[in-house]
């Protein structure tokens, strides 16, 4: 029996470029009630500090009212991919009060009775798959108000490389929203992003794509600062705190504490930073265990990170690539520009044996290339020129794309289905458990690019799961030639299947992802989990490789205590948040899922679609009888990242006695060196031209 392997990529990357029509910026305090113009936006500043597999995220704002009367304010903020808020604080006469996670109701009940009763309040709610939303109350006439949110989430590599993006662009795909709200995407006053790196790998180029005049220093192998903006001042007016130390390494040089004005420093926020960084080559396969164990007779919680050495072989023969295009109307702004300039790169990179389709959706889907067609040259200049026609307008039945995109392939090639789109489906069908049961009828695997803030994250992620395939947020300012490369080398090559993980010798519990579905080349596996005891572990990775057996095993200890990482909790916590929430989307809700959601993010300090962050004044927290658990984990994580700051990089490898792989990490390539702007682009430019020369030779 023949067996038929179909691919589909949803790959929003080919869309995005560098974003040129208007748009929106979020994360911005607005008066509620329409009829008053924004806030005034002093000050935006963020620290960010990459390292041990994980990335701490600290915002900080302050906003002036110059309005005439008190008003209450809304703060909306893209959800980032995998990130779960660590910390709301609210500024009250002057000293910071760190929020409390509370039921959604209960939350929202004591917000409106300090509202009413004219005392400072704040509500941290989350609205669906798109937003956090933030209320403050009051904002006096004349006065300032400053908050400060902070959120965690894991650092992955993909081929050798780490992407960290920094939400600010709104998704754009709601339009009655849109023409709500007014949005103020102006800084008056200071501006300043600066971001830490430290890796225990050797990294060989640090970019942004979208920020060429960032400034970035290597401060080791694997330690490089980035910054953009304006640098703190000697006399800065911001009352410092032991979470501000904590996000400045006190190894560092004065140089990278207060670097040099940057010229040409962003004042628009409307544009996401997304930052690069390359490993470099020749990195081992490994394991890399963190944990977080206090009390050696207690519970811990843990993070495995396998990284795969490059035993995937190349597939050698022909592709059929059916590009499914999303034309609706969210797709208007410069979106669909760039969808067109994406595709039409990704044609005219087609092999000789490869052939195309071409499917467009809005109210409906239509195929434009009348089925699979050979991709020379000559067929490849008409379609060309039909992308250049698609326009933007109509609804989203992103259904009947996906439906019309599995018709006709052919079982006997590799196929490969190109979803352009940001998922929000509002024509047809728009069930998750109609859109699962679609992609099952067929041997599918989803490649997910989910492209924009707004993008239905949930929907999508459901669906690459399902279909054991592999899923990657996009942001407007990212590479479109690196996303696709990575993109094409998933589908170039084999892949590892039904992939099952075993740690024997110590106890371990509710871990997540369960199950584990498959790995491609350049992909890690994260595996969060509880764990009692201590002592040696025998780790087991096992899975099929066409068809074939795979197993892979290491020997390693498993600590008594370790108190270097608290933030695992409740990024083990937030794992398993966002598994409930799938079983919710697709089953539907019930009290149970709903009670078991609530439970563990209130006892892990997350806000949830069931869960609120609520800031009230200290002797009110007491008045009501609300406990302090969230401010003391936020205290204890803080004084965590300080300790980690002032001490040495720590390399988390447990597999070097017995190396888990033979191979060394698949990597893209290329020069080193860390720089930003056209230099960086041009060498993914011919690392990506050099990939697609290696498989069109190996396709002939």
């Amino acid at each position: 029996m023949r067996m038929r392997t179909m691919t589909m990529i949803a790959a929003g990357a080919l869309a995005l470029g560098a974003w040129a029509g208007p748009v929106a910026a979020a994360g911005l305090l607005t008066p509620v009630g329409g009829g008053v113009p924004p806030l005034e936006l002093k000050d935006h500043l963020v620290e960010v500090v990459v390292e041990d597999g994980y990335a701490v995220t600290i915002v900080e704002q302050r906003f002036h009212n110059p309005h005439p009367r008190d008003l209450e304010a809304l703060y909306a903020f893209p959800v980032p991919e995998a990130a779960a808020v660590s910390e709301f604080t609210y500024w009250i006469d002057g000293r910071p009060v760190t929020g409390e996670v509370l039921p959604k109701q209960q939350a929202r009940t004591v917000y409106e009775e300090e509202k009413a009763a004219g005392r400072a309040t704040a509500l941290t709610e989350q609205d669906g798959h798109r937003d956090f939303e933030i209320r403050v109350t009051p904002v006096r006439a004349g006065d300032e108000v400053r908050i400060r949110l902070g959120y965690i989430q894991p650092a992955r590599l993909d081929t050798g490389v780490g992407r960290y993006v920094y939400p600010l662009a709104e998704g754009n795909v709601d339009e009655a929203a849109n023409a709500f709200w007014h949005m103020n995407d102006q800084v008056t006053g200071r501006f300043r992003f600066a971001l830490t790196l430290r890796l225990a790998a050797p990294v060989s180029a640090v970019r942004l794509p979208a920020h060429p005049d960032a400034e970035i220093r290597r401060r080791g192998d694997g330690w490089f600062t980035v910054t953009l903006g304006d640098p703190p001042t000697p006399n800065d007016d911001r009352p410092r705190d032991h979470a501000d130390a904590a996000l400045v390494p006190a190894a560092l040089p004065a140089a990278t504490r207060s670097p040099a004005p940057i010229s040409g420093s962003p004042r628009r926020l409307d544009t996401d930073i997304v930052v690069y960084w390359r490993l470099a080559e020749g990195q081992p396969g490994q394991v890399e265990l963190v944990t977080h164990k206090p009390d050696a007779e207690g519970e811990g919680t843990f993070m495995l990170v396998v990284t795969p050495g490059d035993d995937l072989a190349p597939i050698d023969r022909g592709t059929d690539w059916t590009f499914v295009l999303d034309r609706s109307g969210s797709m208007r702004d410069g979106k669909i520009a760039h969808l067109r300039d994406g595709v039409r790169q990704a044609l005219a990179r087609l092999g000789a044996r490869d052939r195309v389709r071409l499917i467009a959706f809005n109210n409906a889907a239509q195929d434009l290339s009348g089925g699979l067609v050979p991709a020379t040259p000559a067929v490849v200049r008409q379609l060309d020129a039909l992308v250049g026609q698609i326009g933007a307008d109509g609804g989203t039945n992103l259904y009947d794309g996906l439906r019309l995109a599995q018709e006709g392939t052919d079982a006997d090639r590799t196929s490969a289905i190109l979803l352009v789109t940001d998922g929000v489906a509002n024509v047809g069908e728009t069930e998750q458990r109609a859109f699962l049961d679609l992609v099952r009828q067929r041997d599918i695997r989803l490649f997910t690019f989910i492209m924009g803030n707004g993008a239905n994250r949930p929907l999508l992620a459901a669906l690459t799961e399902a279909t054991n395939g592999h899923a990657v947020g996009v942001s407007t300012a990212d590479d479109i030639v690196g996303v696709l490369l990575g993109a094409l080398g998933k589908v170039g090559h084999q892949a590892f299947h039904d992939v099952a993980l075993a740690l024997d010798g110590i106890e371990t519990f509710d871990v997540v992802p369960d199950p584990i579905g498959s790995i491609y080349r350049g992909e890690q596996l994260v595996v969060f989990g509880r764990y009692r005891g201590a002592g040696m572990a025998d780790l087991t990775v096992r899975g099929r490789v066409s068809g074939r057996p795979v197993e892979y095993r290491t020997r390693f200890a498993v600590p008594a205590t370790a108190t270097r990482n608290p933030e695992l909790e409740r990024l083990w916590a937030f794992a398993r948040v966002e598994a409930a929430m799938t079983e919710i989307h697709t089953f539907g809700e019930t009290p149970d899922r709903r009670a078991a959601v609530e439970a563990l993010a209130v006892a892990h300090g997350l806000v949830t679609p069931y869960t609120s962050m609520l800031v009230v004044e200290e002797d009110v927290f007491a008045e009501r009888g609300l406990a302090r658990t969230t401010a003391e984990r936020v205290a204890d994580e803080q004084a965590a990242r300080a300790a980690r700051a002032a001490g040495p990089v720590v390399a988390h490898r447990v597999d070097q006695a017995a190396p888990a792989f033979a191979s060394a990490q698949p990597s893209y390539g290329g020069g080193a060196g860390a720089g930003g702007g056209n230099v960086g682009l041009l060498g993914l430019l011919a690392s990506a031209a050099l990939g697609w020369a290696g498989m069109r030779a190996r396709r002939s």
